[in-house]
């Protein structure tokens, strides 16, 4: 199955490179693609080939690992050259990176913020040259404080208080709980945190032990788990703002003999969709990172083409996914395989 779908994208993207929106539609619809949004595709590809710059937070972290095949495969289907930036999970290689990206002529460019406000300066150098700056998963900066021309997210809010929901249920509504955060100034982040409390305040027999950041950083996220099962001789759940750090914590605890947590994470990324199906992992969410970067593909083309933001693409779009358990998890897998969600 792995091996066939390898060959179809190679194939794809072939057909996406070979010969304008006649071969492409044809071939779209060979490889199963509805004739609704094959035409799309057809429709939205620019004629002449586009330049784009990349960079989201760090591709050390699956979600923006699986961002950058999305983006360079909707790339080719719309006739556009992606170059990539790194951002290194750090701030400071970040705003180097982007930077050099401002030195530089784009047609459009798309950046997932390591952290809000730290690319201000060098993205609104862009926007003030005429670059449509599209803005990914976590706030450049305030919406009313620099004009980006879409930004693309997830409700975090709403991803944080599902899986918290789902742990809650799983522990019969009290226990003891940790929460274990990604980078505090980012604002995806901020928000997973703000939905896990909304809900374990409604259980008062519930105790959040810790919340510490881990960032991002699996290894970091070992130290703590680490420290923290050693400390606390029972922990009922465990909320983590990604499925790596999830996972990363999941190895101490095998090592512990801990397995009995319930944990919950977020993206649903395939390792963590294996977890869920296998159970490993009681639930994660899907932050649909495929959505959100080949989104900026088409969002950055139109813009290209002329579509305004206000006037066709709204200023802010949100890209929700479900909560992923053993029910679902199949078909999140199949969507993820093929860069839909």
């Amino acid at each position: 199955m792995t091996d066939r779908i390898r060959t179809n994208r190679r194939d794809f993207m072939t057909v996406a490179s070979a010969g304008g929106a006649a071969a492409l539609l044809g071939g779209l619809a060979g490889f199963g693609i509805s004739p609704a949004m094959a035409a799309a595709v057809a429709t939205g590809r620019s004629e002449k080939p586009l330049k784009a710059a990349f960079s989201n937070a760090g591709l050390q972290a699956t979600w923006c690992a699986q961002g950058k095949q999305a983006a360079e495969f909707w790339g080719k289907l719309y006739n556009v050259e992606v170059t990539w930036f790194d951002g290194e999970l750090d701030a400071v290689k970040q705003r180097a990176a982007i930077d050099n990206m401002a030195s530089q002529k784009w047609d459009f460019v798309a950046i997932q913020a390591f952290g809000i406000g730290t690319l201000t300066q060098p993205v609104q150098k862009m926007i003030d040259a005429g670059i449509p700056v599209i803005d990914m998963d976590t706030l450049i900066a305030p919406l009313d404080k620099i004009n980006i021309h879409s930004f693309l997210a997830p409700d975090n809010e709403f991803m944080g208080s599902s899986v918290t929901q789902a742990l809650m249920d799983a522990i019969g509504g009290k226990g003891n709980v940790i929460m274990t955060q990604g980078a505090l100034g980012h604002t995806g982040a901020q928000g997973r945190a703000r939905g896990f409390h909304s809900i374990v305040k409604k259980y008062p027999d519930v105790k959040v032990l810790e919340e510490q950041p881990a960032d991002w950083d699996v290894s970091k996220v070992a130290r703590l788990w680490e420290t923290y099962l050693t400390k606390y001789p029972k922990i009922d759940a465990a909320y983590f703002h990604n499925d790596d750090m999830a996972l990363a914590a999941y190895n101490v605890m095998k090592a512990h003999k801990r397995t009995d947590i319930k944990i919950g994470g977020c993206d649903a990324m395939p390792p963590a969709l294996a977890a869920v199906t296998d159970g490993r992992m009681h639930a994660t969410v899907r932050n649909p990172s495929c959505r959100i970067h080949g989104g900026a593909i088409v969002a950055g083309v139109a813009a290209v083409a002329g579509e305004k933001t206000g006037d066709g693409i709204p200023k802010n779009v949100i890209t929700d996914g479900p909560v992923v358990t053993k029910a679902n998890a199949p078909g999140m897998q199949w969507m993820e395989d093929h860069f839909l969600i």
